[in-house]
C-alpha cells in the first residue's frame, strides 16, 4: 500500500494557462517539463457497491502503458489517502491485484460478475517537477472532461502530490498556485464528479457526515478527524451557498459552529497564534452567513405562514416584501464573502492548521493522550455544568437562556464529535436518551431564541419605519411578534420537560 498525499484545486482553462507560464512554478535541478494524455476508466456495479463503501477502482491509459488503481475515500478533508497501483494488461481490471486491499472484502461472486465501466475521463495533463525547500512535488496541470454514455462535464483541476519531503513544503507550494490563480480547493475526486455526472444531482445542501474515530484515538488523531469532517461541511456548501439555497447557508453555518466548536473543545491542544486567526476567521463567516438565516427563519417560519391568518393581518405582504428584500441583501453579502480571496485562503490556512500547524510540531503530553479519557472527563463536566444551568427554567432571563443554550449546544457537539468512541449496546441506550434530551431541550431554547431574535428585528424595522409607506410594515412587524409571545409558556414547559429528563439520564460514558 502506498499513501497518496496531494492537494487539489478546482481552476478555469485560464488559469491553468497562467500557472503554466508562472516563472515562480518552473522546474528545479533541469529537470524537464512533461505532456500526457490520459485515458482513465472506472468500474463499478450497477448499484455502485464500490462507491457505497468508499473504494474506487480505475485503469489508466498513457500511451502504451496501463496502471490499475485502487482508491479509498476519505472522511471530510483529508491530503492523504490509501492507493494501491499495479501495471496491468489491456483496459480490463486485474482483480487478483486486489488481493490485500480494500477492494478484496467487497469482490463477492456477484461484484465480480457485475463489474463494469461506468464513466471514464479524458485529461491532457501537464507535469512540472518542483523542489521546493528539501522536497520534491509533483505539480499537475490537468484539462479535460469526464464522459459517462452520452453525457460530458469538462474538468480543469491541479494536483500538487507529495513524492518526498515534508508537507510544510507541499503546503507552501499550494499558497505560491492559490497567490497566483483564484484556486478553490478540490472536495471532489475525478471519481466523485463521474458519479455526479451519472446521477444529474442538481446543487443542493450538504449536510455533516457522521464522525468515526479509531477505537484507540489520541487527542491529537481525534482532533484531526474531527476537523477535517467539519471543514468538509463548510466548504461543500460553497456551491448551495453561491446558488441562493436557504439550507445550503444553514448547512455551511452549522459547519462553522461545529468547528468553534471544535476549537473549544480542543483548546489547550491547539492553543497557539494560528489557532487565534482561524478563529477570527470562522467568526468574519459565521458574521456573513447569521443575517441570512435570521431572515430564513422570521420569512419561512412565522411571517409567511400567516398569510392565511383570520382576519388578516395588516401590512403583511409589505412585511413579506421588505424582508424579502433585505434577505436578497444580506444573501449577496454571503456570496460575495465566498467568493472573495478571503474565504478561499481560509479554507487553505484551516487545512495547512489541521495538517502540518503549529500545535503539532510542540512536544506535548496532550498530543497523544487517549481520546476517550479525554471524552469521558468532558462529559462529566459539561452535563454537570448543562443541569445547574437547566434549574428553574421559567425564572431565568432572556440573556440567562441564551448562555443556557449555548451550554446545550456544545454539549451536543461534543457528544457528536466523540460517540463513536461509546458504542456498546448499554452504552448506545443511554447516549440515546442524552442525545434525545439534548435535542429537545435545544429545539425549545432555540425557538426561544428565535423569538428574541424576531423581537429585535421588528425593532430595529420599526426604528426604519420614519417614512408613511414603512408603517405597515412595522405594524404587521409588531402583530407577528406579538403572536409569538403566546407561544413562550409553552416552550418554557417543554425546556422544563427536557431539562427533567436530561438530570435523569444515566452517564453512558462509564
Amino acid at each position: 500500500m502506498g499513501t497518496e498525499t496531494e492537494i487539489k484545486f478546482e481552476v478555469t482553462p485560464a488559469d491553468l494557462e497562467k500557472l503554466a507560464a508562472s516563472r515562480n512554478l518552473r522546474p528545479g535541478n533541469g529537470e524537464l517539463v512533461t505532456h500526457q494524455h490520459l485515458v482513465s476508466t472506472y468500474f463499478d456495479t450497477p448499484k455502485h457497491v464500490l462507491r457505497r463503501n468508499g473504494v474506487s477502482l480505475r485503469v489508466r491509459q498513457a500511451g502504451k502503458k496501463h496502471i490499475q488503481t485502487i482508491k479509498t475515500a476519505t472522511n471530510g478533508v483529508a491530503i492523504g489517502r490509501g492507493e494501491w497501483e499495479k501495471r496491468v494488461d489491456g483496459n480490463e481490471p486485474d482483480l487478483r491485484a486486489a488481493r490485500g486491499t480494500p477492494l478484496d472484502e467487497l469482490l463477492s461472486k456477484r461484484v465480480r460478475r457485475e463489474l463494469d465501466p461506468v464513466f471514464s475521463t479524458h485529461i491532457h495533463r501537464t507535469v512540472v517537477p518542483l523542489r521546493p525547500g528539501k522536497s520534491q512535488v509533483e505539480l499537475a496541470l490537468d484539462e479535460g472532461h469526464i464522459r459517462a454514455g452520452l453525457y460530458s462535464t469538462p474538468l480543469a483541476e491541479v494536483e500538487l502530490e507529495l513524492k518526498s519531503g515534508s508537507v510544510s513544503d507541499l503546503f507552501r507550494t499550494a499558497r505560491t498556485v492559490a497567490e497566483l490563480v483564484p484556486a478553490r480547493l478540490a472536495l471532489k475526486a475525478k471519481s466523485e464528479q463521474g458519479y455526479g455526472l451519472i446521477a444529474d444531482q442538481p446543487t443542493a445542501a450538504v449536510s455533516g457526515s457522521k464522525i468515526t474515530l479509531p477505537r484507540k484515538a489520541t487527542l491529537a488523531t481525534a482532533f484531526q478527524v474531527t476537523a477535517r469532517s467539519v471543514l468538509h461541511h463548510i466548504a461543500a456548501n460553497e456551491p448551495a451557498v453561491l446558488a441562493g439555497l436557504p439550507e445550503g447557508v444553514h448547512q455551511m453555518r452549522v459547519g462553522v459552529r461545529r468547528l468553534r466548536a471544535a476549537i473549544s473543545v480542543f483548546k489547550e491542544l491547539i492553543a497557539c497564534p494560528q489557532t487565534d486567526a482561524i478563529k477570527r476567521d470562522m467568526k468574519w463567516l459565521a458574521g456573513k452567513l447569521g443575517p441570512v438565516r435570521d431572515l430564513d427563519v422570521f420569512l419561512n417560519t412565522k411571517v409567511k405562514r400567516l398569510a392565511e391568518a383570520e382576519p388578516p393581518i395588516a401590512g403583511l405582504s409589505d412585511l413579506v416584501g421588505e424582508l424579502d428584500y433585505r434577505r436578497a441583501v444580506a444573501a449577496e453579502a454571503a456570496k460575495a464573502a465566498i467568493a472573495s480571496s478571503r474565504y478561499r485562503l481560509l479554507i487553505l490556512n484551516t487545512l495547512e492548521w489541521i495538517e502540518d500547524g503549529a500545535w503539532l510540531k510542540r512536544r506535548s503530553v496532550r498530543n497523544g493522550q487517549p481520546a476517550r479519557t479525554f471524552a469521558a472527563d468532558l462529559f462529566a463536566r459539561r452535563i454537570a455544568k448543562a443541569r445547574k444551568r437547566a434549574r428553574d427554567i421559567h425564572h431565568l432571563s432572556v440573556h440567562d437562556r441564551h448562555k443556557l443554550r449555548i451550554a446545550m449546544k456544545k454539549l451536543r457537539y461534543s457528544i457528536y464529535f466523540f460517540e463513536s468512541l461509546f458504542d456498546g449496546k448499554a452504552a448506545a441506550r443511554k447516549l440515546s436518551r442524552y442525545k434525545t434530551a439534548l435535542a429537545s431541550l435545544q429545539d425549545s431554547l432555540g425557538a426561544l431564541n428565535d423569538i428574541a431574535v424576531h423581537q429585535k428585528m421588528a425593532t430595529r424595522i420599526r426604528a426604519d419605519a420614519n417614512e408613511k409607506k414603512m408603517q405597515p410594515v412595522a405594524f404587521a412587524a409588531g402583530t407577528v411578534v406579538g403572536t409569538e409571545r403566546g407561544e413562550i409558556e409553552q416552550l418554557l414547559d417543554a425546556a422544563e420537560k427536557a431539562a427533567h429528563k436530561l438530570r435523569q439520564a444515566k452517564p453512558f460514558w462509564h
